[in-house]
């Protein structure tokens, strides 16, 4: 539609067809011919009278009347073009909001929607503007059924712009869910924005401050500066880059500078962690190394005392001992290295190599000791052992037994196979040479057959009670 004219009527219609504004008479001339006691439309016209006749013909009562309603359906009519023109302006503001930051299908199709009904509110316009072309209302020799064709055209187009601007409305009804999508993540754009630029603010300062406490942050203040070309997208606006895709990047660089702020904030608690750690893994593997000195008595003993059995397994020990605290003292020294060049990641990485190479050493000289104590105890009494077996295949068959006549099978076969198995591992501590770290393992395995058939029933009866 064409822009919104000043004055409240014909917002459309050229200059040329508004009314023409009839001379007011001046000031003086109307005091005067108040004073003399004329009507002063009678006055004006003595002077034409005189001079032998007027420069209007003045018709009845019945073609003014009609000049009137003519021009009151006029008025009418432009009120109602521009209460139509306005309602479109601001429909196409809130469009042009949807589209802004909705790329939905929903969306485009109110677009679509909204092109149709301007072409409804263009056909709607044409007709108001050609009724007011089609008629001058103020010639003087207008007829009263000139002045009746133009007030039933006006009339019909005043009405026409009506029912237009009622489908407008019930449009603009039906934009709520979606513009108030389109407002929301609007109302979001301008703080997401300000939060990242804060972020990164804050970001920086905190390196600066672990910079001056003679820290190195090189790490991050790469990953910091990785975010600049994002502030820069974000700077240009999401007029440019889009309102959704410029939400995600204010969240992305806030999450990204955040992380940056709280690793530079921990970088001087993080380097006491790692110094402290570095001594904590030296004292160990020192005393790994005393330990691991011992493990070689304790196989000499065993191989003295026990069958080949209990101790084949554990030959390998000490030279495994031996090497894995080289290799964790050598991989100290390199975690060393990385602490003084502040290297900090590569440091914790070796750390890390350190504690394992420490930790699988730890569980082997373990095993040796351990091994020693418990043949030592199923020696010197290996009926502890068998009645804790017992004790475990006898409280799993009461359990097998509640609540029946007869077990099920499916835990009776493995209880009757634990009995036996354990009947058996007791017959090989008969001789002169007892394998007791057979009869141990035999013991464990049939103690952990048992625990399954154990949990096996109480699964059953758990879900049967549900």
């Amino acid at each position: 539609m064409t822009a919104t004219p000043a004055q409240p009527y014909s917002p459309s219609v050229p200059r040329a067809h508004r009314p023409r504004r009839r001379p007011r008479t001046p000031g003086p001339l109307r005091d005067a011919l108040t004073l003399m006691g004329l009507p002063l439309l009678a006055a004006l016209a003595l002077p034409a009278a005189f001079a032998g006749g007027g420069t209007r013909r003045w018709f009845g009562g019945r073609a003014e009347g009609q000049r009137a309603e003519a021009q009151a359906a006029k008025d009418a009519a432009a009120a109602a073009f521009y209460e139509l023109d306005t309602a479109q302006r601001d429909l196409r503001i809130s469009i042009e909001t949807i589209t802004a930051v909705d790329d939905s299908p929903a969306a485009r199709r109110a677009v679509a929607d909204f092109d149709a009904l301007g072409r409804r509110i263009d056909e709607a316009s044409h007709q108001y503007i050609s009724a007011v072309d089609a008629h001058d209302l103020d010639r003087d020799d207008l007829e009263a059924s000139a002045a009746s064709r133009a007030r039933t055209e006006l009339t019909a187009a005043k009405e026409e712009l009506g029912r237009v601007k009622q489908e407008l409305d019930r449009f603009t009804d039906g934009l709520g869910p979606l513009l108030g999508k389109a407002e929301t993540q609007l109302a979001r754009l301008a703080p997401a924005v300000e939060r990242a630029r804060q972020a990164l603010l804050a970001a920086s300062n905190a390196l600066d401050a672990v910079r001056a406490t003679g820290l190195k942050a090189d790490d991050l203040a790469a990953r910091l500066a990785a975010l600049s070309p994002e502030l820069t997208k974000l700077n240009q606006g999401a007029g440019q880059h889009g309102v959704p895709q410029t939400l995600e990047r204010a969240e992305r660089v806030t999450r990204g500078a955040e992380a940056v702020r709280v690793e530079a904030e921990r970088l001087p608690e993080r380097a006491a962690e790692i110094d402290h750690r570095l001594v904590s893994l030296r004292t160990r593997a020192q005393a790994l190394t005393t330990r691991s000195e011992q493990v070689e008595p304790i196989l000499s003993e065993l191989r003295r005392r026990f069958t080949v059995a209990c101790w084949q397994d554990l030959q390998r020990v000490p030279g495994i001992a031996a090497e894995n605290v080289r290799q964790a003292e050598t991989k100290l020294a390199e975690a060393q290295s990385a602490r003084d060049e502040q290297r900090w990641a590569d440091a914790t990485a070796l750390q890390s190599t350190v504690r394992a190479l420490l930790n699988t050493t730890d569980e082997a000289v373990s095993a040796a000791g351990d091994r020693l104590h418990r043949l030592n105890a199923v020696q010197k009494d290996p009926q502890q052992e068998i009645d804790r077996t017992r004790f475990a295949i006898r409280d799993a068959q009461r359990l097998a037994m509640a609540g029946r006549n007869t077990p099920d099978p499916r835990h009776a076969r493995p209880l009757d196979d634990a009995v036996s198995r354990l009947e058996r591992a007791i017959a090989t501590l008969d001789g002169r040479h007892p394998d007791y770290w057979h009869f141990l393992t035999e013991t464990e395995a049939v103690r952990r057959a048992v625990s399954r058939v154990v949990s096996l029933i109480r699964d059953e009866r758990g879900a049967a009670g549900h």
